[in-house]
């Protein structure tokens, strides 16, 4: 099915949908499972379970995720993308060189909790929303896994995705990032790739950068009036500029983020696929129609 017929909360093979957390839950499972045959992972029953009390604003202490781009479907989008990777990449190793079970387990805690720093506290008035953290949430993220997994009895997962956590931002090169071992560098790219080819390849992403990424980084200091004044970086003065360096911003993670630092190990998906990339061919249509959008002087509000 092409990508104009994918509904929204649709994955890229439009066989799950990425906004229920049980679905996504389920079709983890069944990934993993028939990777690493009998291994025990229901710790990611507990994990999703949590994840979603996290996001809904049940899990004490926080409030819901009150964010429009950074959401419950983009995280579950990066997990279902984790889980591929990592059968992608099993699939074409040996034994020496597998990932292996409990690495696996950790990179889905990571993909589950990357974005949890956006989440606000509950005691926090300060911020109108957790977009405000846009600058620091990967540190927060890894302070709130240090909390969480202990508790979850995956305190052993602490470490690895504290560190591999990085690999979703832009705080840190990712050669500078300490990792343990060559192993868990590689969980990392294979975390930082997901990331970014899973928000790429969703059927409305160029809306969302419109509508809902804008208003984050206004909120964050990196858009608008406030960004103007207090950001030295990029600042976007409005939607439809942001739109309008968004073909470039593609070109650059996909030549520079995902085939440089990150070894091009999206290419574990199409193994993952039987062939096919899904996820590059529909980021490809996604670049396409931006650039037709743009060429014709559109504002992209209802591309796709």
């Amino acid at each position: 099915m092409g990508q104009l017929q994918r509904a929204g909360h649709m994955d890229v093979s439009n066989t799950v949908d990425v906004s229920d957390p049980v679905a996504v839950a389920g079709e983890v499972h069944r990934i993993l499972e028939n990777r690493y045959e009998g291994f025990d992972f229901s710790p990611i029953d507990l994990l999703v379970r949590d994840f979603s009390r996290l996001y809904r604003g049940s899990f004490p202490g926080f409030r819901a995720c009150d964010i429009k781009y950074h959401d419950i479907q983009h995280v579950l989008d990066v997990t279902l993308a984790m889980a591929r990777l990592l059968d992608g990449h099993d699939s074409t190793h040996d034994s020496t060189q597998c990932l292996g079970p409990e690495l696996a387990l950790a990179g889905i805690a990571a993909a589950l909790f990357h974005d949890s720093g956006y989440i606000r506290r509950t005691r926090d008035s300060r911020n109108k929303n957790g977009a405000a953290y846009t600058r620091v949430h990967v540190s927060r993220g890894a302070r709130f896994m240090t909390d969480y997994l202990p508790s979850v009895g995956l305190q052993h997962c602490v470490g690895v995705c504290t560190r591999i956590i990085h690999f979703t931002g832009y705080e840190i090169d990712p050669w500078h990032i300490e990792v343990d071992d060559e192993c868990e560098y590689r969980l990392g790219v294979l975390l930082g790739t997901a990331d970014l080819i899973a928000q790429m390849a969703d059927v409305d992403y160029v809306r969302k950068c419109r509508d809902h990424l804008y208003e984050e980084f206004e909120a964050g200091g990196m858009a608008g009036e406030f960004g103007l004044q207090g950001n030295t970086g990029t600042v976007y003065r409005s939607p439809d500029h942001l739109l309008e360096t968004t073909p470039n911003f593609m070109r650059k993670v996909i030549d520079v983020r995902l085939n440089g630092h990150f070894d091009s190990v999206h290419r574990y998906a199409a193994e993952h696929f039987g062939g096919r990339n899904l996820y590059m061919d529909a980021i490809a249509v996604n670049y396409s129609g931006l650039e037709a959008i743009l060429a014709g002087g559109g504002s992209a509000k209802a591309p796709a």
